[in-house]
């Protein structure tokens, strides 16, 4: 637990290097933290997202399961990253997604509730939930673009590019799953880049 919590002091003081330290000791106060197991749910698809989770250690995938039941990933995360579905935190809605956990996994959790009242403490921290949310928004931008303007390949590379350390601890379905190709389509483009 006191590791998870230098973790997630380390990652607010690069987000906001201004937050003093008795700031970041009025926030530390309000998380709590679990251990998840492997294969465990952080959040299920139906449930609201009641707090944000910042994993300081492991990996989850965010998914959610088409009309013929297949899951289609949409993302990875891993220590350093929020694991949230941050529509239904906000708007207090159940969410589409489920978060699981593909690794054991350490999340420091802060609620909704206690995201607020630290919001009034501080501006420092109304900065703060600004600049995570706005990190937020430019990832799934990002990922939305990927589809309209990369080809396969150029997904994958991008994938590769940004997550280095990620390749071998993901599935290859459930890669393929979060780019968007048959796991025949993903041999091929390997096949073609090894010869390059």
């Amino acid at each position: 637990m006191e590791s998870g919590k230098q973790a997630y002091i380390l990652s607010l003081k690069q987000i906001c290097p201004t937050l003093s330290d008795n700031e970041l000791s009025l926030f530390v106060s309000k998380l709590s933290f679990h251990n998840l197991q492997k294969k465990e749910f952080f959040l299920e698809t139906g449930a609201v997202q009641k707090a944000i989770g910042f994993i300081t250690a492991g990996l989850v995938r965010s998914f959610y399961v088409d009309s013929a039941g297949d899951e289609i990933t949409v993302g990875f995360y891993q220590a350093g990253d929020y694991a949230t579905h941050y529509h239904s935190f906000l708007t207090r809605q159940p969410s589409n997604y489920t978060i699981q956990c593909l690794e054991q996994t350490d999340i420091a959790c802060l609620s909704y509730e206690d995201l607020q009242w630290v919001y009034q403490q501080s501006t420092g921290f109304e900065r703060y939930g600004r600049l995570v949310a706005e990190e937020i928004l430019k990832r799934q931008q990002a990922r939305i673009e990927s589809f309209i303007f990369q080809t396969a390949e150029a997904r994958y590379l991008t994938f590769i590019e940004k997550h280095p350390g990620l390749f071998n601890r993901v599935s290859l379905s459930h890669l393929c799953s979060y780019l968007g190709i048959e796991r025949q389509t993903l041999t091929r483009i390997r096949q073609r880049l090894a010869h390059q």
